[in-house]
């Protein structure tokens, strides 16, 4: 099936998968690690259904949905959050891969991802993509899952990548070009179970950040 086959298949049904993989608390930590303020505009890097995207707007900032995958976003355009809020334009949904965002550089404020890194073909490069779309001054923030041993994961979920240390994630910021790094604990777990019913995994997630 593939990664986007996948998402492809549960696109309608991701926010009921989502919540029962892990809390608003995981997009609470997010927005609190960067300075938020209304007439603002974000990217949200693989958006998906738009769980980032949502808090975004409701702190009165414009965002830039991006995503590979157009089933996920057609979701998120059917949501009305997605038409903007007071003095908001609607959100701005946009078919792309990761390693080339379809904005020059220092076009946003800031950029968020979650739990889109261990989808990425090349995480270090990936965040170089969302440092370069950020104005100076601007943050980058994205939050994913601590290096794990369930290969369930990789298999049904299609992760590419089995999350991550979080010293190589601090590295792979600072090579972006990026200042005042900090990558610490999100506060929550992701959860999830096997389709078998015979593994499961409940790993902490963490949130990371940095200054363009």
């Amino acid at each position: 099936m593939g990664c986007k086959g996948y998402f492809d298949a549960v696109a309608d049904n991701w926010d009921t998968l989502r919540a029962g993989f892990f809390s608003e608390a995981v997009r609470e930590a997010a927005c609190a690690r960067a300075p938020l303020a209304p007439g603002q505009t974000a990217a949200d890097v693989g958006a998906g259904t738009g769980f980032v995207t949502e808090a975004l707007v409701a702190r009165g900032v414009g965002v830039i949905a991006l995503d590979a995958n157009a089933a996920m976003l057609d979701v998120l355009r059917r949501k009305p959050f997605a038409a903007g809020g007071p003095g908001l334009p609607p959100v701005d949904c946009r078919v792309c891969e990761g390693n080339a965002l379809p904005l020059p550089d220092g076009a946003v404020d800031h950029a968020f991802a979650n739990m889109y890194l261990h989808h990425a073909d090349d995480p270090g490069a990936a965040l170089g993509e969302m440092a370069r779309i950020v104005r100076p001054g601007g943050r980058v923030v994205l939050t994913d899952l601590d290096l794990h041993d369930n290969a369930f994961l990789l298999r049904e979920h299609h992760d590419r990548w089995p999350g991550f240390r979080r010293d190589d994630m601090a590295r792979w910021l600072r090579e972006a070009g990026l200042r005042d790094v900090r990558v610490e604990d999100a506060g929550g777990a992701c959860c999830a179970t096997s389709a078998c019913g015979c593994d499961s995994a409940s790993i902490a997630i963490f949130v990371a950040s940095g200054t363009r």
